[in-house]
């Protein structure tokens, strides 16, 4: 990581090349630093899929959460959308976990296990 003088003093839009990226310094159309983060956190994975039930930050509404889902960005987004249909609620995609409103582990982790995933119900 770039100490704070370099941050501040990088280069952030270029007239030959327009936008940069501020890890890389590459022009952005050219920049792979998403691509790799993406191999990064695919690669740390155990192929355990973790369901558990949240409620912290949530303003005491409970929130099912879907980890370890050995897919991409875009397949993640897929299988959110089908698992919020299969539920009848709404949910979204945050840094690589899905959220589904209300308690619903039992229904998520039958239909899971239905398209092959190793599952585990962690926490209370």
């Amino acid at each position: 990581m770039a100490s704070l003088q370099d941050q501040l003093r990088g280069l952030v839009y270029s007239t030959e090349h327009g936008e940069t990226c501020p890890d890389c310094r590459a022009p952005v159309a050219e920049c792979t630093c998403a691509e790799q983060a993406e191999q990064a956190r695919l690669a740390a994975l155990d192929d355990i899929v973790r369901i558990r039930r949240e409620t912290s930050g949530r303003k005491g509404k409970g929130v099912t959460t879907i980890s370890g889902v050995p897919l991409a960005e875009k397949e993640l987004k897929a299988l959110a959308k089908a698992l919020k249909q299969r539920c009848g609620t709404g949910g979204a995609v945050k840094e690589g976990v899905i959220e589904i409103q209300g308690d619903q582990r039992e229904a998520l982790k039958a239909e899971l296990e239905r398209r092959g995933y190793r599952v585990k119900l962690a926490g209370g």
